[in-house]
Order: structure tokens, then sequence, then C-alpha cells
């Protein structure tokens, strides 16, 4: 049957126990009978302010009950999620709410500085929306709060389509941040295809409504990682629509202790993390406080973005041996490439993945890798997949590609292919780096690096990194007359662009050759060059 989460969010409300909790921040609880009335209220506010079916809202704000409690409200008005990643500066938002053509923007109080900044230039958008704890808001802006409390909170009389869409914005490997299309329908069916290798699924909705009815909600999960990127956002709506209980941090970063006593309190079943670099903080918590936190509701550790190896997850359930480390391979683009699953009693390698069952390897060919042969090749997903990037048919014909008749999703990463079927992942074919989950495009990067006035010349490449995964890294040709200084040309990046995509290093490359001499970039000279000069492996 064909699917729209506005359709189920109607249908599940009214089943599920009123009092059964939505969202959990701290000690504030939004149960579902009341979430149920506001996100009806906000998807009638929005529509009297404008916004018709298919336009956008841009979510910029942290993780927070606002985020899922406004994307259901947009699912019930037919709107389409745009997120904003909050590391930006003002002209990378902008560029975001700008080629998304976004008609409304909700954003946290704390971002009202870089909105008033922009908003000149932000012709499109009609509707501003703070998300405020209680202080006085920008004069331009209305009220979350008020929005989502002013109303009867009768549910809309509104025709859905399951071609409604939900966007993804990512970096990966698309140069400037593109906003990947997800029709509901298919996005429900990557849902359902992942649930039936554990058991029956529920395929209408009258099955799913009978379930909730039997079961109860199903689900308590914990997103450590941000709302705004898709590992987060991805697992926290499977457990909304499963009718289940969302729970927030309040710290703006990583705070392993607020986690843990997060998980004990409210008896969390899952958490959602970014590899590594969540993992070893977790971790090291653990191992410093032993036994200070009940874990036993703890079913799973859901990874996906960056490798997470096996020594960290091995550690991890020596205090939580109940749990699956479930490692997930995949990206915007494509939801289900891979998977892996470790207890205590049986590892995995890192980069070890069994292959989805939609999910072919080809090479440059374009013919499909023998398995076991040990050819590299790069891995491609059959339907359920997106309609593309948003206003760029150039990008998504070269990602979308048909081969031998059907259409699949290759985001370019590349892996060989074992004997037994698994995959062992080598990485992203281009020059992306992906850093504690951030994707960064070297040539953003490198440009702001040659506005300063001491460069002349540079390039950026991903070191592999312990923390990281990968270690942003620059390299640079000094201009003639000028000295080096690390220290202010780091600077000059972070003023212009995203923390996340400073490097964490900028070497002086005197003695290489930067470029081709067809001018193009030497990623693999450079690369080699500032592994040794750094002493990474």
């Amino acid at each position: 049957m064909p699917w729209n989460f506005g359709d189920i969010l109607d249908a599940i409300s009214p089943v599920l126990p009123q009092d059964a909790p939505a969202f959990i921040h701290q000690d504030r609880v939004i149960t579902w009978g009341e979430s149920t009335k506001r996100t009806n209220n906000l998807a009638r506010a929005l529509i009297e302010r404008g916004a018709k079916p298919g336009d956008k809202v841009a979510f910029y704000m942290r993780n927070r009950p606002e985020y899922m409690e406004l994307l259901n409200a947009c699912f019930k008005a037919r709107l389409t999620h745009v997120n904003v990643n909050y590391r930006y500066k003002a002209d990378e938002v902008f560029y975001i709410f700008d080629n998304s053509d976004a008609q409304t923007v909700v954003y946290g109080s704390e971002f009202r500085d870089i909105i008033e900044e922009i908003r000149p230039r932000l012709t499109k958008v009609h509707t501003f929306v703070e998300v405020n704890d209680g202080g006085e808001i920008a004069s331009f802006a209305e009220r979350y709060e008020t929005l989502a409390n002013t109303g009867s909170g009768e549910k809309l009389d509104i025709k859905r389509s399951p071609d409604d869409l939900l966007f993804i914005y990512t970096g990966g490997t698309t140069g400037m941040p593109k906003g990947v299309m997800w029709r509901h329908d298919d996005l429900r069916e990557v849902q359902l295809a992942a649930g039936r290798k554990l058991g029956p699924v529920p395929e209408t909705m009258e099955q799913l409504v009978e379930a909730l009815k039997l079961m109860g909600p199903q689900g308590c999960h914990l997103p450590a990682c941000p709302l705004m990127h898709g590992t987060g956002l991805l697992s926290s709506l499977g457990v909304i629509m499963a009718g289940g209980a969302l729970v927030t941090l309040e710290s703006p970063s990583l705070d392993a202790d607020e986690l843990w006593e997060a998980v004990d309190r409210n008896k969390v079943q899952s958490i959602a993390i970014v590899g590594d670099a969540f993992a070893k903080p977790m971790l090291r918590t653990l191992d410093e406080t032993p036994g200070k936190y009940d874990l036993s509701s703890i079913v799973t550790i859901i990874s996906s973005g960056v490798m997470w190896s096996t020594e960290v997850k091995r550690s991890l359930l020596k205090h939580i041996p109940q749990a699956i480390m479930t490692d997930s391979f995949g990206a915007s683009e494509g939801i289900g490439f891979g998977a892996s699953m470790m207890t205590k009693d049986g590892e995995i390698g890192t980069a070890k993945f069994q292959i989805g069952d939609r999910c072919k390897v080809f090479d440059e060919k374009e013919e499909q890798v023998e398995p076991g042969s040990g050819k590299p090749g790069i891995i491609a997903m059959a339907a359920p997949i997106p309609v593309g990037y948003y206003k760029d048919e150039k990008k998504t014909a070269e990602t979308f590609r048909t081969i031998k008749g059907e259409r699949y999703s290759i985001p370019g990463d590349w892996c060989t292919v074992e004997a037994d079927g698994t995959l062992t992942l080598l990485g992203r074919g281009s020059v992306c780096i992906n850093t504690a989950g951030e994707k960064v495009y070297p040539e953003e990067v490198e440009e702001v690096l040659k506005t300063h006035p001491a460069v002349e010349d540079a390039l950026v490449v991903g070191l592999p990194d312990e923390k990281w995964g990968q270690a942003v890294t620059g390299i640079i040709k000094l201009a003639h007359g000028h000295s080096f200084d690390e220290a202010a040309i780091r600077a000059h990046v972070r003023e212009k662009l995203a923390g996340y995509k400073t490097p964490k290093r900028i070497l002086l490359g005197a003695t290489i050759a930067f470029r081709a001499p067809n001018g193009k970039a030497d990623y693999k000279g450079v690369t080699a060059f500032a592994k040794h000069e750094l002493g990474v492996a």
C-alpha cells in the first residue's frame, strides 16, 4: 500500500495511550496526546501563513523536542523538511535557505543573530518562527509555543500523497550541499525492509494500528548525534512512526555523563551515534565510573557515517553485554547498503558489512564484481531510492544512474566483495572528507585558504585520525614575501566556515608540486607528503 507519514500519524495517534511520552528533554515531557494537538495546531498555523503543499520548511535548531514535533507537523501539512547544519556560518546558512527555496524558517533563538544578518537577502522566506525557552523573540518572528498551543488541536482535513517529499541536505560527493529528495512512500518502504529482516512487519495501515493496539508504543530512542543529519533524523523517524518516545539531550556537544544519565532515567532502548567520535567518550565515562548507570534497558547502539572500530565495540559490550552494536553503511542518497551487528558472542571486523538485499557492486565498466575476486568496485543500490537532488539535474544523473535497465543510487563508495558476500569498505571514491560524521568538500576549504594574503595555493585532504575518522588537513604554498603563521591562517578559515571545516593542521608544502601540468590537483602526492610530515600511517 502507498504510505504517507502524515497519514500514519493520524492513524496511530488515537490508539496510543494519550499519557505515553512522545518527546523527553531533561525534565520536560510532551505526551502523545499533547503532541498530537500541538502538531495539528502547528500544521494549521503554517498553512494559514501561506505555506502550500510542497513548500519547504527550514529546520535551524539543535536537538530538542521541537525538531521532530515540527517534522510531524510538516508531514501533516504536506510541507517539506529542509535540514540546516547549525554549525554553518551566515553565508552557508543563507545558501541552504536560498537553494531550497524555503518558504518558512524555524530557528532556535541562539541563532537569531545569524538570521538577522541574512534576513534582508531571504526574499523567498515568508514566515519566521522562533523556538524560544521564554525570553523575548525577534520582532520579525512568531513564537513557536504560541503556534503550537493556539487552536482546537483537531486533525487536518487534508488529502496527502505518497509522493510528498522529505529533503536531506548533504555535502557528500556533491560539492556544495544538495537536497536529497525522498518520497514518503519510498522512505517508508526502506524502514519496512529493514524491519523485515527481524520478522514480520505491518504491511498496511490497518496492520500497523492493530499492532499498536496489541503491543502499545514501540521503543525509546536517544539520538546522541544531530537530528539535522541523516543518522539522527532517520533513526528517530522510525521510532516515532511506531508510537515510541524520543529522548534528546540538552548539552550542545556530547556530554557522556548526561547521555548515560538519560539512558538510566528514561530506560532508553536504542542510541544513535556517529562512530568512534561518539563511542570513545561514551566508553571513557563508563570505564571511569563502572556500574554508576543502569544500562539494562539498552537493546542496540546504532552508528552510521564513519568507521566504528571493533575494539571500541568490544569494550562497550563489556559494560552493556546484552546490547547489539549495529553499524550501518549507507548515505543520504541510499539507505541500507550494508550492515554489521556485533554482540559479545560474535565479533565483526572494522569496515566489514553484510551487503544489503537491494545492492550490487559494479566495476568501472558497469559489470558486476565477482565475490571473492578481490577486485574493487563501486556499490550501487536499487529502488526504493531518492528522486534525485533538488535543482541539480547534472548531479542527479551522475549519482542516480541506470545500469542494464535498472536505476541505482551510486554515491561513490568503493569496496571489495568477499566470497561469503560480505563487503569490505575501502572509502569514498572522491576526495570528500568525512570528519566525525560531517562531510567536508576540500575545494570549499581550499578556496577560503587562498583568500588569505599569505597563501598562494592550497589543497585540503583528509588524514586518518583516531578521534575524527579523518582529520581535515591543509597544505599551502606560501605567497612571495609572506611568512608562515599556521594559527593565523586557521583562524582565517574559522571566521568564514563552520568550525569542523577548519583544518586541524596546516602544513607548508614548499618542496612539493601541488598540481599536474594540466592544472589538476595532485591529491595523491599531497596526501603522501602530509602523512610523512605528520607521521601518519
